[in-house]
């Protein structure tokens, strides 16, 4: 089989490597069928990352069950799953806790498309082992498009748990989104479908800010501070100081959200924060955890993901096209 391989700054190309094979009969062999480009995996494309190459890269798809373990019943060959992008057993404390992303069974950070706590691969390839079938995979709903999820594995399911919990906490509550990707536009139609009173989405990208007013929400191209302007901030830049202005706009105990994959050191304005009294969460999503709710959602009607999706692509393009600077391509397979 094929795995996608980032080689260098904005290069990626095909490198063969053996079949997986079943190596327990918890495990199940998937192909994926529409996988796309996470936000973390622009930034490395743009040699931002802190790993060196090469490595299998990907971590978002929806892929087609090849085989499974005796073991697995809760998928069977020919159904379409989402694959989430950490690797958890489902049964360890962190697991049975929700904190799918900090499995003890594995190394700390085992995930696909990053070499970090081990080597996994990456879901940009033609096969894809997945060690623990039963506790990991999450068959699609009917009815639901694989291309408009493709990035449930992460993104789409993050960009849920950034907003909803908040908002059945605080209904109505005033939401910020401060982003350079698809993250927070999924963050913008969650955050109007569970009916946030006011939707600010931040963003110097003409079309990113067409595209958040198309979901209801007020755009503007760089943030002033809004003093106690809002009750939930979402960053999700990587840039450090706009996550400072985002946790200066916040209310009286306030929530900032951080989703950007901060490679770069910055300041905080803890007196600020302080004075204020600010809740912060920077961290890495438990998604498997959140896939189910956040498919839901994605079935009910209430959200149209699919308005994310900048460019449909065939599987053979990705070494050509994968590179190019866009919002959320999806790469389909023709025999998927």
């Amino acid at each position: 089989m094929r795995e996608l391989t980032y080689v260098a700054k904005r290069t990626v190309e095909w490198r063969e490597a053996p079949d997986p094979k079943l190596r327990s009969d918890q495990e199940a062999i998937v192909a994926p069928v529409a996988a796309t480009s996470c936000d973390v995996d622009s930034a490395i494309l743009a040699g931002h990352g802190f790993i060196d190459p090469p490595f299998a890269l990907g971590h978002e798809c929806v892929a087609r069950v090849v085989d499974i373990g005796d073991a697995v019943t809760a998928v069977s060959p020919g159904d379409l799953v989402v694959v989430p992008w950490s690797i958890n057993c489902g049964t360890c404390d962190h697991c049975r806790a929700g904190l799918t992303a900090h499995c003890t069974a594995v190394p700390h950070m085992a995930m696909y498309g990053a070499p970090i706590g081990g080597s996994w691969g990456g879901l940009f390839s033609d096969l894809i082992r997945v060690p623990y079938a039963e506790a990991m995979l999450v068959p699609l709903p009917e009815g639901l498009n694989p291309v408009a999820m493709a990035s449930a594995s992460d993104n789409w399911s993050l960009s849920w748990r950034l907003v909803a919990p908040h908002l059945k906490n605080k209904p109505g509550a005033r939401v910020l989104v401060v982003a350079r990707g698809s993250i927070g536009l999924y963050v913008c139609d969650i955050a109007r479908a569970l009916g946030a009173s006011d939707v600010l989405y931040v963003d110097p990208d003409p079309e990113h800010r067409e595209l958040a007013r198309s979901y209801g929400a007020a755009t503007a191209e760089t943030l002033e501070p809004v003093r106690h302007g809002f009750d939930i901030a979402v960053e999700a830049t990587g840039r450090v100081e706009q996550l400072a202005l985002a946790v200066k706009s916040l209310a009286p105990e306030g929530i900032c959200e951080s989703a950007g994959n901060h490679f770069r050191p910055g300041e905080l304005p803890l007196l600020d924060m302080y004075l204020t009294g600010v809740t912060l969460r920077i961290a890495r999503d438990n998604v498997r955890n959140h896939i189910p709710d956040a498919l839901e959602l994605a079935a009910s009607g209430k959200v149209d993901p699919a308005r994310v999706v900048s460019h449909v692509l065939d599987w053979e393009q990705l070494p050509d096209e994968l590179p190019e600077r866009r919002l959320k391509p999806v790469f389909v397979r023709a025999d998927g």
